[in-house]
């Protein structure tokens, strides 16, 4: 029989898995929500059919994606009753209207127009289907942003009173408990993850076809624009994420020195870990590849900045290093590749090679995932480091999960994992068919609208439909 400690355990492992798998596909759809408001709006000014077309071909991609984002998203609200009860008896008048606000505001605002983006082209006129890609692109941002709200109120608890029932409620206004010191910086990290995921996505797709034909217009068009983002948003990525680190070390100290392996104290500056083994129970680094105080220089802005190590913390409140240390540097390494993409596809594109250059097509090849595995990288770091508290500094994981047996626990994580690999994985299997097949090339231009069509049409819509350019 398993002992109690081991039921805690499953439990994170099966809200791991699952959140892992969910998470997956809403930071995709979040940017492909937005890109596919680029391509109708670009399609709508300069009524080019390339626009159109690359909009039907990653609009099927999209609903694929959506779909499969809202069936792994309900299990992990059950998992809040089922394996973390105590957690949702303490934290549920915070946690729970903020999820029900992302419900009624933004789930409702995508589910709504979701119909009318899909399925509507031929049925509703050219403003009224835009102005639903429009809303369904704000409905994924407005979910993120609460989303966001959540889980950051949980790493920088702020604005709440506790009762006599030990529960945590609002000590008044909601403005603190939403706008917490780590959401700006969070919110602003994660939303341009999802936009460099989908670049990243699209930049491979479309460079996948250029190495079959580079005379294909719709492969051309959305390799140039991925391409475009990754040069100019990847950078301002790791801006953002040079402030968020600097936050987290403001309200996190603990679990920032855990990302970079600082066991002991630096009070003349700290070196930059770039590689090694870090060891909770020996409580170092082993084989450390190390630069002298570029660590300071880094998080503190001056290279003789002291800094504290998890020596100064007791030792019950550390988190797991090894997996915070590397999943920080999976995180970090696949930024730079990105950033090293973005650089080689300027260089390209102005030297006129952008179309030619078969080792720039296979490496944003390669790194077509990138921005996945980053998006879940950098989750494991933020989740992981905040252990052992489910609440940052507040409720401890081991409070808060439900008196479960270990065995029943483990029950369901592998009817979890089996069930999700079979649905998502034959999901997946078609999400790269639909890649795979190339966007059919030498589009129509749309036709001209006549100005009789200008205005209000007999049957109420407002100029033609997108179908004009098939």
């Amino acid at each position: 029989m398993l002992d109690n400690l081991d039921a805690v355990i499953l439990a994170r492992a099966q809200f791991a898995f699952t959140v892992s798998f969910h998470f997956i596909f809403p930071s995709f759809s979040i940017g492909l929500a937005s890109y596919l408001m680029v391509l109708e709006a670009l399609w709508l000014k300069t009524g080019q059919g390339v626009y159109a077309n690359l909009f039907r071909y990653w609009l099927k991609i999209f609903a694929v994606v959506f779909g499969m984002g809202v069936v792994s998203g309900v299990v992990l609200s059950y998992q809040f009753g089922t394996n973390w009860s105590v957690f949702s008896t303490r934290a549920g008048p915070i946690i729970g209207p903020l999820m029900a606000y992302e419900v009624m505001t933004a789930f409702f605002l995508e589910a709504g127009f979701l119909g009318v983006m899909l399925f509507g082209m031929s049925k509703v006129g050219k403003g009224l289907h835009f102005f639903a890609t429009c809303m369904v692109a704000l409905g994924t941002l407005i979910s993120a942003t609460w989303i966001i709200a959540v889980n950051s109120w949980m790493q920088t608890p702020a604005g709440f009173a506790i009762n006599a029932k030990d529960q945590f409620v609002p000590a008044g206004s909601w403005m603190p408990i939403i706008f917490t010191a780590s959401f700006p910086y969070r919110l602003v990290h994660t939303v341009i993850a999802a936009y460099l995921t989908t670049a990243f996505v699209v930049g491979g797709v479309g460079a996948w076809h250029l190495l079959r034909d580079r005379s294909n217009a719709g492969a051309r068009k959305m390799f140039s624009m991925a391409m475009w983002m990754a040069a100019i948003v990847t950078p301002i990525q790791i801006l953002a994420g040079d402030a968020h680190g600097l936050n987290t070390l403001e309200h996190q100290p603990a679990k920032v020195l855990a990302m970079e392996g600082h066991y002991e104290p630096s009070p003349d500056g700290a070196s930059l870990i770039l590689f090694g083994f870090p060891s909770n129970e020996t409580a170092q680094v082993h084989h450390k590849l190390e630069v002298p105080r570029l660590g300071s220089l880094i998080l503190k802005h001056d290279p003789d900045a002291p800094l504290p190590g998890l020596s100064d913390f007791p030792r019950d409140q550390w988190p797991p290093v090894p997996i915070v240390f590397w999943s920080f540097r999976i995180m970090v390494g696949l930024g730079f590749a990105m950033l090293a993409v973005g650089i080689w596809s300027l260089l390209a594109r102005f030297r006129g090679m952008l179309y030619d250059w078969a080792w720039l097509h296979r490496a944003c090849v390669v790194l077509g995932p990138a921005g996945l595995v980053a998006v879940i990288a950098g989750w494991v770091t933020t989740e992981v480091g905040r252990q052992p508290f489910t609440v940052y500094g507040l409720l401890r994981t081991a409070e808060s999960h439900s008196p479960l047996a270990a065995p029943a626990v483990a029950a369901s994580l592998v009817a979890f994992v089996l069930v999700y690999f079979a649905a998502f994985g034959a999901g997946t299997y078609y999400l790269l068919r639909l890649m795979a097949k190339p966007p059919a090339p030498g589009e129509k231009e749309p036709p001209k609208v006549p100005q009789r069509a200008a205005g209000i049409t007999p049957a109420g819509s407002v100029g033609v439909p997108l179908t004009a350019a098939e």
